[in-house]
């Protein structure tokens, strides 16, 4: 049996939650059934639909339960192929890296895990009694530049891998992903929730760069045409105006604002008519919000 986008998913699914079983030899009406289980349509309809296309055959979707077929051949080609898929005896084939990031992902749809806990705890997780299995997953996410932390749990009989740190779940993110829809939502969730907001003022050619941020977030606030510049952290505005006061002789106030849901921000504010005609005479302001100021006071 050759690897492809459809073998490798599968060969995943029945890893984390397939079975390929028989009934006893000692049975005189036999069976060989191949399922996956899991309560999500998705993945359902995911595992039915990458197992038609490899072997030509649909199994039977039953919706919030399991997807399953009936077939002597499938069964014998599997088992031969990889002998066993119980959970603490299935092994992680070696796969290109394409390849790979497919099994990854729908290995971690079924058995893992994300946690948002915003700037306090974010991680990937996956849990199985499969020690070695674990450990051919934890390689596989390695040689993705991928790195995580697996160790036995002290309250189970059981082995947990994680993914902690920015730099690991964006990777995880770009390179993997999750096709289970709330999964893929709070993996979104952790990836925004690593946004820098605080600005980077640079050493060099910081007049340059003070230009260009006053340029993209200036603008005409109001009747009286006063200049605003916001942020979410103060510490940003609070350098910006050290700055523009530094450099170009430009006044400036801080004031904390909240919004109509309650959100909190911080507002840089030029009002003076001349720190704003020293605003246009460096080029900070662009051409659009100096045409509104300049229309408000005539």
């Amino acid at each position: 049996m050759k690897f492809d986008k459809n073998l490798a998913p599968i060969h995943a699914y029945l890893c984390a939650d397939g079975y390929v079983i028989r009934n006893p030899s000692t049975q005189k009406q036999k069976y060989y059934h191949i399922g996956f289980r899991n309560t999500n349509i998705v993945l359902l309809k995911d595992f039915q639909n990458k197992f038609e296309k490899y072997f030509g055959i649909k199994p039977r979707l039953i919706i919030g339960e399991r997807c399953i077929i009936q077939n002597k051949e499938i069964y014998f080609k599997l088992i031969d192929e990889f002998k066993s898929f119980y959970s603490a005896e299935w092994k992680m084939p070696e796969l290109n890296l394409e390849l790979s990031k497919k099994w990854l992902r729908t290995f971690f749809d079924c058995e893992g895990w994300v946690v948002c806990k915003s700037h306090q705890n974010r991680h990937i997780g996956l849990d199985s009694i499969n020690e070695g299995g674990l450990n051919q997953v934890k390689n596989a996410l390695r040689k993705l530049n991928i790195n995580s932390l697996a160790k036995k749990r002290n309250d189970r009989e059981i082995f947990s891998l994680k993914i902690y740190g920015k730099e690991n779940l964006i990777k995880f993110h770009n390179e993997i992903g999750f096709l289970h829809p709330s999964k893929k939502q709070k993996l979104e969730m952790v990836k925004k929730d690593f946004v820098n907001y605080i600005w980077n003022f640079p050493n060099k050619g910081l007049k340059k760069f003070l230009k260009e941020l006053i340029n993209k977030k200036g603008k005409v606030r109001g009747k009286g045409g006063i200049i605003a510049t916001i942020s979410n952290k103060k510490e940003n505005l609070i350098r910006l105006q050290k700055e523009l006061n530094s450099l170009f002789n430009i006044e400036s106030r801080v004031n904390k604002r909240i919004n109509g849901i309650g959100t909190r921000y911080y507002e840089l504010n030029i009002n003076k008519r001349n720190e704003i005609k020293k605003l246009i005479k460096n080029n900070l302001l662009n051409e659009e919000e100096k045409e509104k100021w300049l229309k408000l006071k005539k």
